[in-house]
């Protein structure tokens, strides 16, 4: 199965308030395996870049001024996502400020949702962990991915550790990085990198008060079985 981890950035938070995609940015995993192949872009908006989304992003005006505009760029983002399932955190934004560039290049590139299922971590996050903070950097600080590195919002390095969140919340997985080192005024678009192993899986043991209210569930179960369990019986043999 292919997976594309998907974030972009933008000029502001309302799409119909005639903000724009400036950047967009995305890492590749075939069955569920990181494969260094990423594609990102920065783009024109030809209109200014409010205040707090400059602050959070840290691109000015003018570093924009000669990027690509999304309708130059729409056949190379479409043809490396085509035909994969996208995974984007709190979906509902990216996909809006996508399917307004879309409809903005032309009709005949229809709706992001008409090419790619769209997986919503926010959503598997509400759910997982109910009453909490589910942004990425919560995510990342709760499930051990390190996101040191992340000092201002960047397309390139959120997907990376969204692609490190998701496979930490839906199987353990070790946590890869894929060791980006572009400056941000780089604009290169699509760039293989290498894939490196960044840390060793993290190993929580059972404290001590835990550890005991697992042997009073064992005693409970071997009490209900008339004689030892065989809960009891794989542990004794573990």
């Amino acid at each position: 199965m292919r997976q594309i981890v998907l974030d972009t950035e933008t000029t502001g938070l309302e799409v119909r308030q005639g903000h724009r995609l400036i950047e967009i940015a995305c890492v590749e995993m075939v069955e569920r395996r990181l494969t260094g192949r990423h594609y990102q872009t920065y783009l024109n908006p030809d209109r200014a870049i409010d205040e707090g989304a400059r602050e959070v992003t840290g691109i000015a005006d003018e570093f924009l001024l000669d990027k690509p505009r999304f309708h130059e760029i729409v056949d190379e983002f479409l043809a490396f996502i085509d035909g994969a399932e996208l995974i984007i955190h709190n979906a509902a934004f990216d996909v809006g400020f996508i399917d307004a560039e879309l409809a903005r290049a032309g009709e005949q590139f229809g709706r992001l949702r008409d090419r790619n299922s769209v997986l919503d971590t926010l959503a598997m996050a509400r759910e997982r962990y109910p009453g909490q903070r589910n942004s990425l950097d919560a995510l990342c600080k709760r499930l051990g991915v390190d996101n040191s590195a992340r000092d201002l919002h960047g397309g390139l390095i959120d997907a990376q550790l969204l692609a490190d969140v998701y496979l930490a919340m839906t199987s353990g997985q070790v946590v890869l990085d894929l060791g980006f080192e572009g400056k941000a005024d780089s604009g290169v678009r699509a760039v293989i990198a290498p894939v490196v192993l960044a840390r060793r899986p993290r190993v929580l043991r059972a404290n001590e008060q835990e550890t005991g209210a697992h042997l009073q569930r064992l005693d409970a179960l071997d009490k209900s079985a008339g004689g030892q369990s065989v809960w009891r019986k794989q542990e004794s043999e573990s």
